[in-house]
């Protein structure tokens, strides 16, 4: 992409124009997914990164809602090295992984910002004097150097090059709120990104508090139960906890209909063998990422075939959480009525039928029969029905034909597709559909990638590529 130069907007702060010009964009494929990556250099010869993702350039002017931005100061220590004398570190990704849950935001990588401005090495000066005793403002002052000597005129350029006139600011201190509010950008809110506090850094978040009025939030206790009541945690604690938050965040805060898929297969692409044997799915690396989806939505769809297979009950039953509405699709009515989702457990049940399909008699009261004429037999009108009676997250678990139809109506939002490590050779097929004759328009999608135990887990976020 050719150098595009940014009208300059000085900040009264400092005497040094930004004169910021776009240099270069490429993508950026990281843990929270792939990023826009777009470089800038300043007048001074800095050179600073945007990792975005859902900004379009051609989208100037107001945006309903802002993007979440995170201008972020570069801290070689914390980002690189993981340093805990500060937060820098896991404030960035907290907020990459922020804004990867709702598809669309910025980080401005602002360098030239280490040590508040200072430098590095000074930064290190002030450290040994923290050794002492002293605190990180007093350190500064004691070095004849300013508390803080960022200025945010070069960021704000390239919120603008965005085509981004206004944020959700991703900060606990309101100083980069009012910079960047001099600077002609709109900060709608600015909420803060805890993390977990340190006994090396607790004195370094003190002082902020305390001096430099920053308001970070408090971090969340127990991530899973926060995420069953519809809660993200904004600071979850390192391990198992932040994991979750990190993978299903996007799930639990979700509102209005989200249709997820899910299919486990062989890495050439079968879900069981010639003979119909799914033993595949015995002793499946990814038991525990699918009791969590079953857990956090409304209902979870499968396909007859699979339930004769499997004779799946589709509950919940290894983690804290209620098993959610089940969903048959058989048009014939194969499935036996002593079929275990059928079982009288209190979960309700929609049994989706043909008009003319011979539905048994006896069947549990939670089990609702409902029919379709052939014609309206397809993933929109499933969604339609479980959409009139409030289920609007929505988990198609199975089989390969069931999830295929979703995908190829473009019904998905997102797709977790698990491949174990085997090859079956031939067999009932997993993910088919009507593709394309040229490879370029293949379809794809953002994607992150989950190890569960042997097996690999690809998550497609078509939402996010729409």
């Amino acid at each position: 992409m050719p150098a595009q130069s940014i009208r300059s907007a000085e900040s009264e702060s400092s005497s040094v124009p930004a004169s910021v010009e776009r240099v270069v964009e490429t993508v950026l494929p990281t843990r929270h997914g792939t990023f826009r990556m777009v470089g800038y250099r300043d007048g001074g010869g800095i050179e600073h990164v945007v990792l975005a993702q859902g900004i379009d350039d051609d989208a100037h002017g107001p945006q309903d809602p802002p993007p979440l931005v995170r201008v972020h100061s570069e801290c070689l220590t914390g980002d690189a090295f993981g340093s805990w004398r500060c937060d820098c570190g896991e404030q960035l990704d907290a907020a990459l992984a922020a804004i990867a849950q709702e598809g669309r935001g910025a980080v401005v990588y602002v360098r030239g910002h280490e040590g508040r401005g200072i430098g590095l090495l000074a930064k290190l000066k002030a450290y040994a004097l923290q050794d002492q005793g002293i605190d990180t403002v007093d350190a500064n002052t004691a070095l004849g150097l300013p508390i803080d000597a960022r200025r945010y005129d070069q960021a704000a350029e390239i919120l603008q090059d965005l085509g981004i006139s206004a944020v959700r600011l991703l900060s606990g201190n309101p100083a980069k709120e009012e910079a960047l509010e001099e600077l002609g950008i709109s900060v709608v809110e600015r909420r803060g990104l805890a993390v977990s506090e340190r006994s090396e850094n607790a004195g370094y978040l003190a002082t902020k508090r305390a001096r430099m009025r920053h308001d970070d939030a408090a971090p969340s206790a127990d991530a899973w139960e926060s995420l069953l009541d519809g809660v993200v945690p904004t600071a979850p604690a390192p391990g198992e906890p932040e994991e979750l938050t990190h993978r299903y965040g996007y799930l639990a805060a979700a509102t209005g209909q989200l249709v997820i898929g899910q299919l486990r297969q062989s890495l050439d692409g079968f879900i069981a063998s010639r003979s119909g044997d799914s033993g595949l799915h015995e002793d499946r690396g990814d038991h525990g990422h699918l009791q969590r989806l079953r857990a956090l939505v409304d209902a979870v769809v499968v396909g007859a075939s699979t339930v004769l297979a499997e004779d799946c009950s589709l509950a919940v039953g290894d983690v804290a959480g209620r098993s959610p509405v089940r969903v048959v699709l058989d048009a014939g009515a194969k499935v036996g009525a002593d079929a275990r989702v059928f079982a009288d457990d209190g979960v309700p049940t929609l049994w989706i039928t043909g008009l003319d399909a011979m539905v048994p008699d006896g069947l549990p009261a939670s089990v609702e029969v409902v029919r379709l004429p052939a014609e309206e037999f397809a993933p929109r009108r499933v969604l339609d029905i479980l959409q009139a009676r409030g289920l609007w997250k929505v988990l198609v678990e199975g089989g390969g034909n069931t999830v295929s139809r979703f995908l190829e109506a473009g019904l998905l939002d997102r797709f977790y597709l698990t491949t174990a490590p085997v090859l079956v050779g031939d067999g009932v097929p997993g993910i088919r559909f009507t593709g394309s004759d040229v490879l370029a328009e293949a379809r794809t999608a953002p994607v992150r990638r989950f190890m569960f135990g042997r097996d690999i887990c690809t998550e497609f976020n078509f939402a996010a590529a729409r």
